[in-house]
């Protein structure tokens, strides 16, 4: 074929592409529906000019058309990679994970289910053998990526909602994948009725080689992106070699799912990536792939509905029939999971709730694509499968995501719209309202002064002023309507902007470098998990979120077993480490939001609300403050060290902000500014390298700051150090349980620790122990211990306590003065305990 042809054509199809996306907004469709329309009536129109006798001018272009190199490889090895992987560079993580269950129970359990109910539904419609009917039911499980998620973002859907949605869709790939591999060599092997069990034991070794395949090639990756941090270039070339390769060494070398791979690269360059790359390289990087996947996306969708019209070739009036059965099938195994199984683990607090409007918007959201078109191809091009079995394949899976496409992708919008997922709540509706009178009012004021400064005609002024008057008059009225829900929720609203202003702030300080790029997306999911805390929740919303944004979370106590079980201190260090500078960050960006709240939030919802905004503000200040003293008390040398960081990286910001100044007011030129960014650029990477936090040598210059440790010498520290444990319980954690054994002792390092014991209740803060009295009295523990702060304690078991009380005057006088307090006999305890002396 004509190179010049096959240019032009390609050269089309990007003026398609170009033109698709204004007509998709003109006509209110989904822009996956029109690329598919469009890729269809380009196809449609090359078989008429091919066949008809009116022209024969046109028969090289229609040639050209129908004759591009179209494989289903091309699909999965060309443009799904790209998919996946920009996709993935674009989740927020963090705030996924929230919704883990869900998500996975879509990816995999809907996947098998809907390839069962297919399967079997259309051996039992059909004359087909079950191993075909359960081929046909992989083919058409899955959902494509590139319909839903532009799907969903284009129509404005609730984060949370496009969310899962995504999510599915980037995994679902894989177990659909794997499943028309293990049937499609049944089918090649002429096996009719396949084992299940069999089909399904492979996918442990698909899923983890994947993933381990994919997490290596993005460490690799990662680590020679590092070695050329100068070189921004350098760095985007490997990220586009990543995927790719990820994908061909899982599929070809591994065995495993080429696209478990890709996602496992992109989830982990985007953990590792913003930490270890220059924030504009990364920044770089992420406009790249938004490109790349906007042009495969939109190529995927014209190239695969240019198959449409040649799959459906040899279609018959009884294949509607089966059509139609493929259809109720999927849509039943996808209703059953969302409201079956879903339900069900919400009930045994298995998964969170998904509301019912967002079950109904994922089940008609369900789209296929051109991942089913691709492997139905696959199957159309293999000799070794029976002709018919090829012809039903093509017609069933083309006919199903034309459905999905054409009817579920077309109405969306409308099912949306329907379930009142695209409207303000009432909350948004009042705040709204309430804006945008106090916006009118500014403007009002605002151009009362340009009117005066230009000297306009009276007559125009009184003209406008009355037509703008009136609609402020109007927005006012609506306002005043709704004063009632605006007293209920007046709070929430101001709590919302103020988070919103938080956001704000944290990107602000990212672009400026204050705060550090490694812990970027962390700030920034903990202020969108606030701002949706608070929607939903109001004030209790916003308190939970902000405990939860300070708190030890699953992941911490993780490495804090890794570190006490089996040495493995390294993730526990680096956690501590990030935890040290994402507190440093939070003290940083709350102390700029009272100025928020006094310049904006008090114009809208009045003085009330700003002083308990105040107040609310205060209160997470000063749990910032206390945990950040904790930390500092806990390791006192490496917080000097980062706010010394703190203080270069400020002291760079400001330098680079002076030059460009200069610069701009032509005091410099721009070879000596280029210079002088270099330079700052290098001291910046020195700057931006985090001190080392070595655990065990903070724990030892701890245990010497200790009041009870002070009359033991320098060797009984040392091993008095290497004994102790350390233990981190986060606000409201119970440290010990009533009626629970007496086995160690507890010393808080930092935080506070309440005791309640028959209706009384102690509370104790650093440098104080608890635990003592049972373990010394060889008594089952009688009192309950709760952190009422994150708490750091050192714990240190029934022997060695022993022994420190043997040797140490002053844990023997603070077990007196604990004794006292409680109403028992110090004296008769040590002698109840004469083996501890």
């Amino acid at each position: 074929m004509d190179i010049v042809v096959i240019t032009a054509v390609i050269a089309s199809l990007f003026l398609v592409i170009g033109a698709a996306e204004p007509l998709a907004a003109r006509l209110r469709l989904p822009y996956s529906v029109i690329l598919a329309v469009l890729g269809v009536l380009i196809g449609v129109g090359a078989i008429f000019f091919l066949r008809t006798e009116l022209t024969d001018a046109l028969n090289p272009v229609a040639e050209a058309i129908l004759g591009l190199p179209i494989r289903s490889n091309v699909f999965l090895y060309v443009f799904l990679p790209t998919l996946l992987f920009q996709a993935t560079l674009g989740m927020n993580l963090r705030r996924m994970l929230d919704d883990w269950v869900p998500i996975l129970v879509l990816a995999v359990v809907a996947v098998i289910v809907a390839t069962l109910s297919v399967g079997y539904a259309l051996s039992w419609a059909s004359a087909l053998p079950l191993v075909a009917c359960l081929l046909i039911g992989s083919i058409v499980s899955t959902t494509d990526p590139s319909a839903v998620v532009s799907i969903f973002r284009s129509i404005s859907a609730p984060r949370r909602l496009a969310r899962i949605i995504e999510g599915e869709s980037l995994l679902n790939d894989a177990a659909a994948i794997a499943l028309f591999g293990l049937f499609m060599g049944f089918v090649m092997l002429g096996v009719p009725d396949p084992s299940l069990h069999d089909a399904l034991a492979q996918f442990p070794l698909l899923i983890v080689g994947g993933a381990v395949t994919g997490w290596l090639a993005a460490r690799i990756g990662v680590w020679v992106m590092a070695l050329v941090a100068r070189y921004e270039l350098a760095q985007l070339s490997i990220s586009v070699a990543l995927p790719y390769l990820a994908f061909i060494l899982a599929e070809q070398s591994v065995g495993a799912s080429g696209v478990i791979a890709v996602v496992a690269a992109g989830l982990t360059l985007n953990i590792t990536g913003p930490g270890r790359l220059p924030p504009q390289a990364w920044t770089s990087l992420r406009e790249l792939w938004d490109l790349l996947a906007h042009w495969a996306g939109a190529l995927i969708f014209i190239i695969a509905a240019l198959l449409i019209p040649r799959l459906l070739g040899d279609v018959q009036l009884e294949d509607f029939a089966l059509i139609a059965v493929v259809i109720l099938a999927a849509v039943a195994a996808r209703a059953a999971i969302l409201f079956g199984l879903l339900p069900l683990l919400t009930a045994l607090r298995l998964s969170p709730a998904v509301e019912r409007p967002y079950r109904v918007a994922i089940l008609w959201g369900g789209l296929r694509g051109a991942v089913t078109l691709a492997l139905a191809l696959a199957v159309t091009e293999s000799f070794r499968v029976p002709v018919e079995v090829k012809r039903l394949v093509g017609i069933l899976a083309t006919g199903f995501t034309l459905f999905t496409l054409m009817v579920q992708g077309t109405t969306l919008r409308m099912v949306i719209g329907w379930l009142g997922l695209d409207r303000l709540s009432p909350i948004d509706q009042a705040l709204s309202r309430q804006v945008v009178a106090v916006a009118l009012q500014t403007v009002r004021e605002d151009v009362a002064r340009t009117t005066e400064n230009y000297e306009l005609t009276h007559e125009i002024i009184r003209s406008e002023a009355k037509r703008f008057g009136e609609r402020l008059e109007d927005v006012v009225r609506a306002a005043e309507d709704s004063e009632e829900i605006l007293d209920r929720d007046r709070i929430t609203l101001g709590l919302i902007a103020l988070a919103g202003a938080e956001r704000d702030t944290i990107i602000a300080r990212v672009r400026e470098r204050t705060i550090s790029t490694r812990l970027a997306e962390q700030v920034l999911s903990d202020a969108d998990r606030l701002i949706e805390a608070t929607r939903s929740g109001g004030r209790s919303g916003y308190r939970r979120a902000a405990r939860e944004s300070v708190g030890y979370g699953r992941l911490f106590r993780l490495a804090v077993l890794l570190h006490n079980r089996f040495g493995l201190s390294a993730p526990l260090a680096r956690m501590m480490a990030d935890r040290f500078e994402l507190l440093l960050s939070q003290r940083l960006i709350l102390r700029d939001l009272g100025n928020f709240i006094d310049g904006r939030i008090r114009r809208i919802h009045g003085r009330r609300v700003g002083d308990l905004l105040h107040e609310l503000l205060a209160r997470r200040v000063e749990t910032v403050e206390t945990a950040l003293e904790g930390l500092r008390l806990q390791y006192p040398g490496y917080a000097e060290e980062l706010e010394r960081r703190f203080i270069r990286r400020t002291a760079l910001r400001l330098e680079e902000r002076e030059y460009t100044a200069m610069r701009e007011d032509g005091l410099i030129g721009s070879e000596l500014h280029l210079a002088l960014m270099q330079d700052i650029a290098l001291r910046r990477a020195e700057a931006d390298e985090r001190p080392h936090l070595d655990l065990t040598l903070q724990r030892a210059e701890l245990v010497q700051q200790f009041p009870l440790f002070s009359d033991l010498d320098e060797r009984a520290l040392r091993r008095l150090g290497k004994a102790l444990r350390t233990r981190y319980a986060d606000a409201g954690e119970v440290i010990i349980r009533k009626d629970s054994p007496a086995k160690s002792v507890f010393f808080i390092a930092s935080g506070a620790v309440e005791l309640e014991n028959a209706g009384q209740t102690w509370r104790l803060g650093r440098g104080e122990m608890f635990g003592q009295m049972a373990l010394l009295m060889k008594k089952t523990r009688r009192a309950e211990a709760r952190a009422i702060a994150p708490s750091t304690l050192l714990v240190l078991d029934e022997t060695r306590f022993r022994r420190l009380l043997r040797r140490s005057p002053m844990v023997q006088e603070a077990v007196r003065e604990t004794a006292a307090r409680r109403g028992i006999d110090p004296e008769a305890l040590f002698r109840n305990a004469s083996d501890a002396i």
